[in-house]
């Protein structure tokens, strides 16, 4: 079965085996006959943040399906759930803003699965994960069962976690701790201004959510089927730390934020692309792979693209950036089979 379906990219070779996985125990079965075999295991949610190559994944891939989500015994004034891992992350997002508790509500559109928001430490406007995740079940390769790991041995940071730099398992499903509350505060400048406040003003979690629904459809970071901007992975590249002495050899316009600990500065990916000459709708000459028409830190599929002028176009991009600015820009993307 070809995967491409099964990706925002939509790009992907067939699977040598593929499971449906619409249970816990379903999929927690199929990880580990998987692993006993010794078959190479691909574990696939929304298929939001990978770029599979087009000869596709000589192992078993497991789509993951299983939903749920469960109210569980807290303290006063906050709500603890326990998600499981096929839950539409968005899904879960505006469930949580209708039942009136905040914490996850900058997280809006973001695409794909609960299990998989842990990997990479999802965030957006001025929310991580790892503000709210209290822990995941995981079903550990090691081990081979299903264990309890606290959010604090995840080792979340940028975009990042222990389970991205190599621990190896399956989330089965995620625990999170938000507020009793409906309101909650505009804690990143572009949403502040979207809404009309300061940042740190208090603000309703709907009212979050809408407005960074909409800021997201703008860049074509929500999915549509009417908007071809929408087919990619989202952001496709993080946005770079550098040490403060680095930041200094940049041009006095490079847009610049000093990291809490006061030695590194964060940079922005999209200004550093747009000023190596690699403007909004850019492709490669015979490509139907693009950038973006409306944000320049997205890799678009325009219809037909294959998995490798999607790998092509992200290496000239990094190329040209490093080139003219010394900065190489890291694939937010796990790349299957392609070199990114």
């Amino acid at each position: 079965m070809d995967l491409a379906p099964f990706t925002t990219m939509r790009v992907g070779g067939p699977a040598r085996e593929f499971v449906r996985a619409s249970t816990e125990q379903q999929l927690v079965d199929a990880a580990i006959t998987a692993w006993s075999s010794g078959e190479d295991l691909l574990v696939l949610g929304g298929g939001s943040n990978v770029v599979i190559s087009d000869e596709g994944f000589d192992g078993t891939v497991i789509h993951v399906e299983s939903r749920g989500i469960e109210r569980l015994a807290s303290e006063e004034g906050s709500v603890r759930l326990r998600v499981q891992a096929g839950e539409p992350w968005d899904g879960l997002v505006e469930y949580t803003v209708e039942q009136g508790w905040a914490g996850i509500e900058a997280l809006s559109g973001i695409p794909g699965s609960s299990g998989a928001a842990p990997m990479q430490n999802i965030g957006a406007y001025g929310q991580e994960l790892s503000s709210s995740l209290t822990a995941i079940d995981f079903l550990d390769y090691l081990e081979g069962e299903v264990v309890r790991v606290p959010a604090e041995e995840l080792g979340f940071g940028y975009r990042t976690s222990a389970l991205k730099r190599g621990r190896l398992g399956v989330v089965v499903a995620i625990e999170l701790r938000l507020d009793e509350t409906d309101t909650t505060t505009a804690g990143y400048e572009q949403l502040a201004t979207a809404l009309g406040v300061e940042v740190g003003a208090p603000v309703l979690a709907a009212q979050v959510r809408e407005r960074v629904l909409a800021l997201r459809a703008s860049k074509g970071m929500v999915l549509d089927p009417d908007d071809p901007d929408s087919v990619s992975c989202g952001s496709f590249f993080t946005n770079p730390i550098v040490s403060e002495s680095f930041s200094r050899t940049l041009p006095f316009d490079a847009p610049q934020w000093l990291e809490p600990d006061d030695v590194h500065v964060k940079l922005s990916a999209a200004w550093l692309i747009e000023r190596a000459g690699i403007p909004r709708g850019f492709a490669l000459p015979g490509s139907d792979a693009a950038i973006s028409s409306k944000h320049t830190l997205a890799i678009t599929n325009r219809g037909g693209a294959t998995a490798e002028q999607v790998a092509e176009l992200a290496r000239y991009v990094r190329t040209r950036v490093l080139a003219q600015f010394g900065v190489l820009l890291q694939p937010e993307p796990v790349a299957i089979g392609v070199t990114l």
